[in-house]
């Protein structure tokens, strides 16, 4: 497939190159260790209906971009919540449930977080208060009822349901279960990011010989992308290239690394990738992110429709993936790299190559997916 014709749809528009960049597997595994990481993996793999999630090799992208591999991890199958954070919330209630099982569960989403905080109260037989903003779908917040969560719509963005969870918990002595760390409050950030960190010892094992050059990570809050640095910390033999990703619309890590502090942004436009439509950076994330990050980009939201409608009808590998709008960033900044030589030779992409993206969710919000692929269609 001829991918230069959609150049102007496909241009990344921001890049940084973190100038603190120092990749200690000593450091990261000192605010990760791999107790940590072991446990959640030893965990969560005995659960009912564990199974580790596809790793997917994009090969026909991989052709026509002329890279030896792309490896896809494809999150859409995990358990029946369609999303790697699946093993993030629910793993840390079944943490402090173990302490105390009497409580009230609290937590802000933008969707796929409070689905597995939910499911993950509902298993173990735990009260949920989920606080959502105006921006979160109808369907979304349906699907986290059906978990049996008390859901409490908020006037304003991400940042405002955040607030809100915080001042009603606290009035009210809930328990917040949040992916996002602040001042005093990371211990169940950590078993958050834990669990999510099982991706890639599943990658490890299913990769076998094949040692990535490159990882690229989205960020929003940054959770999962300090997970996923970790989990390479303790089990990558290599450390590949490190790349992270995020919207023009809520480049938020990439400013903290620019500014070398965490730099909270007021977000004027919301990203269509919900998830990852966040202006404030985890503190826990920003140990790790600072650090280990060497290069960040930040993609236009209009290549997503595009890229998610290519996964759908196998253009990009022989099967069909069912990808969500948070699931393309990896894909898109190849694609910005095949158009842009400099940008390329920034990020050392070469021929012999072996990339690894996440697809980190499905089709979470069911009409929306369809939506944005009759786009697609359109474009293609």
């Amino acid at each position: 497939m001829d991918y230069l014709k959609y150049k102007n749809l496909l241009n990344c528009s921001i890049y940084h190159l973190n100038q603190n960049y120092n990749f200690s597997k000593n450091y990261i595994l000192n605010i990760f260790s791999n107790k940590n990481l072991s446990d959640a993996y030893n965990n969560i793999s005995k659960w009912k209906d564990y199974k580790p999630t596809p790793l997917i090799e994009l090969n026909k992208l991989a052709k026509d971009l002329k890279i030896n591999k792309i490896f896809y991890k494809d999150e859409s199958k995990r358990f029946h919540l369609e999303s790697f954070k699946a093993l993030g919330g629910a793993y840390a209630i079944e943490q402090i449930a173990k302490k105390n099982n009497k409580i009230i569960i609290s937590t802000a989403t933008a969707g796929n977080h409070g689905r597995s905080v939910a499911w993950g109260a509902q298993r173990l037989g735990i009260k949920c208060k989920i606080f959502i903003s105006k921006n979160v779908s109808k369907t979304r917040e349906e699907e986290m009822k059906k978990f049996g969560a008390e859901i409490i719509r908020v006037n304003g963005n991400y940042d405002d349901s955040f607030k809100k969870c915080k001042e009603i918990s606290k009035k009210n002595n809930w328990q917040i279960v949040q992916d996002i760390s602040w001042e005093n409050y990371s211990d169940i950030p950590t078993l958050i990011m834990s669990g999510y960190s099982v991706m890639i010892k599943e990658i490890v094992d299913q990769l076998k010989n094949h040692n990535p050059t490159h990882v690229i990570l989205q960020a929003g809050v940054g959770g999962m992308a300090a997970a996923a640095i970790a989990g390479i910390a303790a089990y990558f033999k290599k450390i590949p290239e490190i790349i992270i990703v995020e919207s023009n619309n809520a480049a938020g890590l990439l400013q903290s690394i620019k500014n070398n502090k965490p730099t909270k942004l007021n977000i004027k436009k919301e990203s269509i990738m919900g998830g990852m439509s966040c202006g404030e950076i985890s503190l826990i994330a920003w140990k790790v992110l600072n650090k280990s990050t060497k290069h960040s980009i930040a993609i236009p939201d209009d290549a997503v429709p595009f890229v998610i409608t290519l996964l759908n009808k196998a253009k990009l590998s022989d099967d069909k993936i069912i990808g969500g709008e948070c699931s393309t960033p990896g894909i898109i900044t190849l694609f910005a790299a095949h158009m842009n030589f400099d940008l390329k030779n920034k990020l050392s992409i070469k021929s012999d190559s072996k990339i690894l993206v996440f697809g980190c969710e499905g089709a979470t919000d069911k009409q929306i997916y369809e939506k944005l692929i009759k786009i697609g269609e359109q474009i293609i």
